[in-house]
């Protein structure tokens, strides 16, 4: 044989030992066991009259809003709204953005803004219009939308603490010509 053969088997045999033994090596020390039982386990919840008819009733917040609102600050809804600010605009005549201007959000009909295009889901749950954004809709809203509305095209994931989104619907309830008075208990 050709030694020029021979030192090309050669490499290739000790190409194939040294890989061989790095993969038998490393078998050894990540080895992980079968899980007991394969996959995820995917917990939802059942869904009830609200989450069948479109929503909104299935992640109401827990504490009611006119409590919330009794305390609340606006002063610090305004710090809050910062973060609103990259989809929305808040002042009198300014633009849509990715999400419809809010200056007189609250009381002003669901899905009504002149010139934004709204999700189907969003004209859904307006009702042609009747609905309108409440205090209660904005905290329910604000708090989880995806659940609140099912299928709206808000990417947010909502405000939790409700402290913050008492703050923040305080302060947007400034944002109007005439604002709409916060309820009382």
């Amino acid at each position: 044989m050709n030694s020029y053969v021979n030192m090309g088997v050669g490499a290739l045999l000790g190409t194939v030992f040294v890989l061989m033994s790095v993969s038998i090596a490393s078998e050894g020390i990540f080895k992980s066991e079968a899980p007991e039982k394969a996959g995820f386990e995917i917990a939802a919840a059942e869904g009830g009259e609200g989450a069948a008819a479109g929503g909104g009733e299935a992640a109401a917040a827990a504490v009611p809003i006119a409590d919330l609102l009794a305390k609340a600050d606006a002063k610090a809804g305004e710090a809050i709204f910062k973060k609103c600010q990259a989809c929305h605009d808040g002042s009198k005549g300014g633009p849509n953005k990715v999400g419809p201007n809010l200056y007189g959000v609250v009381d002003r009909p669901i899905a009504s803004h002149e010139g934004f295009a709204y999700s189907a889901a969003m004209k859904d749950y307006s009702k042609g219009g009747s609905e309108k954004w409440t205090f209660d809709h904005l905290n329910g809203f604000l708090h989880a939308p995806k659940k609140y509305v099912a299928g709206t095209a808000m990417g947010f994931a909502g405000l939790k603490k409700d402290e913050e989104r008492a703050n923040l619907i305080a302060y947007l309830a400034t944002l109007a010509d005439t604002p709409v008075p916060l309820p009382t208990k």
